[in-house]
């Protein structure tokens, strides 16, 4: 009978991530391929020391996990090994988790930089430099990223469960809209949210709140309300919690937002995107390059093949589509969250 455990002491059996998969596949896979995985994806599975950026002894003792099946950690930017096949000899030099990605893509290099992704959810990093912030405030650190024989840049970050999947709920579920895009216009045809809330707690409230026993609700219903106030209320959510983690990170860092610099499917919608700089008060950037993961991949391999030389080199790479200058008075604005605020805690306690 074939013992995984036993094999798993020797050696003989591997685990990684699905970077790794991809590292030791395009490398030789069982002819030779490179077992490695950087400090992104490592520090994802639990099971990585974020001090010392090597695989915790304390933890791997808790899951019984061998330490001989895990991949080696490395940085975010060196070339781990050259491809064979197909792509005989190309270098294959870079890995970072999906967000870290979009970071690096962003160029937000500097401590205090600060992006958030716009997808079926919401995720949103602040760099916080050589230093590891321990969060009070319902965020996570984690590594950002780690440039060859550098430090290690690290990062809080805050998730939110619904964003673009509450577009998809109106279309599919409630049949609101036929199509996502036409969400933004149906949302722009009323002036405000008619005192309409919708609070997407579908699956429970992520960052900063961690309410499992949470679910969604819509409040502040009136016999005025139509379909086009629940589009915008659906968008207006997406601000809303991302301003809840701006807060959070700002307690946190001890500092405020400059701006804030976005990338995902959602900010295509000018209407969100123009509704987000007044909530938080700040610029809100997008880039010229939407696909700002993949090109944070594209980053990471050419500074470690030298096709790039420098961060400041990336910087200059980065061009900005569009801005968006917040318009909102002071004083509507606080209106608008303490109702939001008071519509969150409508949705708690659902689950026992």
């Amino acid at each position: 009978e074939f013992d995984v455990a036993v094999h798993a002491a020797r050696g003989e059996v591997l685990f990684g991530t699905i970077d790794t998969w991809l590292i030791w596949n395009l490398t030789g896979g069982p002819d030779g391929g490179v077992h490695v995985t950087d400090v992104t994806n490592a520090s994802r599975t639990m099971l990585m020391d974020l001090a010392s950026l090597a695989w915790d002894p304390e933890m791997l003792g808790r899951f019984s996990i061998p330490r001989g099946m895990l991949p080696e950690i490395r940085s975010s930017s060196e070339v781990y090994g050259r491809a064979t096949g197909t792509l005989a000899g190309v270098p294959v030099a870079a890995a970072l988790g999906d967000q870290q990605a979009a970071l690096f893509g962003q160029c937000c290099f500097g401590e205090g930089d600060t992006k958030n992704t716009y997808g079926t959810g919401c995720f949103l990093l602040a760099n916080t430099g050589e230093r590891r912030v321990a969060s009070s405030s319902g965020l996570i650190t984690t590594p950002g990223y780690r440039i060859g024989d550098g430090a290690a840049v690290y990062c809080l970050e805050g998730s939110v469960a619904m964003a673009g999947a509450v577009v998809q709920w109106l279309r599919d579920n409630l049949g609101i809209i036929a199509t996502s895009g036409e969400v933004e216009a149906l949302a722009a045809s009323v002036p405000d949210n008619g005192g309409a809330y919708l609070v997407p707690a579908f699956s429970g409230l992520f960052a900063p709140y961690w309410r499992s026993d949470a679910r969604g609700v819509i409040a502040g219903l009136t016999r005025s309300v139509t379909r086009a106030h629940l589009a915008r209320a659906a968008l207006e959510a997406t601000a809303f919690q991302t301003r809840e983690v701006v807060d959070a990170m700002a307690v946190d860092m001890g500092a405020g937002l400059g701006s804030l610099r976005v990338d995902g499917g959602m900010v295509g919608n000018d209407l969100l995107m123009q509704f987000q700089a007044d909530l938080l008060g700040v610029p809100v950037v997008r880039p010229a390059v939407a696909e700002t993961t993949s090109l944070g991949a594209a980053f990471a391999a050419g500074l470690a093949v030298g096709y790039w030389s420098s961060l400041d080199e990336l910087r200059r790479c980065w061009t900005e589509d569009r801005r968006w200058e917040p318009a909102m008075p002071g004083e509507q604005r606080d209106r608008l969250l303490a109702e939001w605020k008071k519509a969150v805690t409508r949705c708690f306690d659902w689950v026992s």
